[in-house]
């Protein structure tokens, strides 16, 4: 498939493509016209960078990660201790951004409550606050 139908299909930009080539995370053959030509696989790849970046990767490590994932979902057979690691590091990162998130919204909330004039919720009426 051509760069702008992998782009329609993925939402991403087909500069966001080309740097994705550029980077070795995404590959392409050509036509004889000179146009890149992705495979059918390419859309799930694509969908797998945009997690990863999602997750607060970059892309040189994204580039170590590709390798030992199947782009479908899951991990390749050939992950190694060392990623394992890396990985791990990586998951405690976004835990912890994860936590401090949680806390700033629970600061916002009490700053709306106590801005519309409600009392701050307690312990044991937050939970019902939230739904």
């Amino acid at each position: 498939m051509r760069i702008g139908e992998l782009a329609a299909r993925t939402g991403v930009s087909e500069r966001s493509l080309r740097y994705y080539e550029e980077q070795g995370l995404l590959a392409s053959s050509r036509t004889p016209g000179g146009h890149r030509d992705f495979p059918a696989g390419a859309v799930d790849r694509v969908i797998r960078i945009q997690e990863l970046y999602a997750a607060g990767l970059h892309s040189s490590r994204i580039a170590r990660i590709l390798p030992c994932m199947r782009d479908d979902g899951g991990p390749a057979v050939n992950a190694t201790p060392a990623l394992v690691a890396e990985l791990t590091t990586e998951r405690d990162r976004i835990d912890r951004t994860v936590n401090d998130l949680l806390r700033s919204r629970d600061v916002l909330d009490q700053v709306i409550n106590t801005a519309a004039g409600e009392s701050t919720p307690g312990p044991q009426n937050k939970e019902r606050s939230r739904q």
